[in-house]
């Protein structure tokens, strides 16, 4: 008994310092996505390329065709009306953020952005459009 007692103890410890490590990378991730969507809405695709890994960087090349594939691959992350930020996960060793994009028609979109931690602070690794609650395949 005692030692389920201190196992169930020790699992909410994790967690719950897993919350504040969390917490703590939440608010400079998200400025980070932030960053990368004024830039979009301000058509600069240099800046806007200088948020995404350098793998992301590698694989399309130049800023111009990074920004081409985010304006016909994820319109709404090119022109948003509203983002909203959920939660922030752990997912196999890799940092997700996920967020609620609207765009300009109203339409709810939810995304996965995977994040990784380079020498010049966090970046973009992947976006993941994700399927609408409720939506038919």
């Amino acid at each position: 008994m005692r030692m389920g007692v201190a196992i169930a103890l020790a699992a909410g410890i994790t967690w719950a310092s897993w919350g504040v490590v969390a917490q703590a990378q939440k608010e400079p991730i998200t400025s980070v996505i932030d960053a990368q969507i004024a830039a979009f809405l301000s058509d600069d695709a240099q800046a806007a390329f200088g948020f995404a890994s350098p793998g992301i960087r590698q694989l399309f090349g130049t800023p111009e065709r990074f920004a081409t594939m985010v304006e016909q691959g994820y319109p709404m992350v090119w022109r948003p009306a509203e983002v909203r930020y959920l939660e922030l996960r752990e997912v196999a060793g890799n940092l997700w953020q996920r967020v609620m994009v609207t765009d300009a028609d109203g339409s709810i979109h939810m995304l996965d952005y995977q994040m990784v931690e380079t020498e010049t602070g966090w970046k973009i690794n992947a976006v993941q459009l994700l399927k609408a609650p409720g939506a038919n395949v």
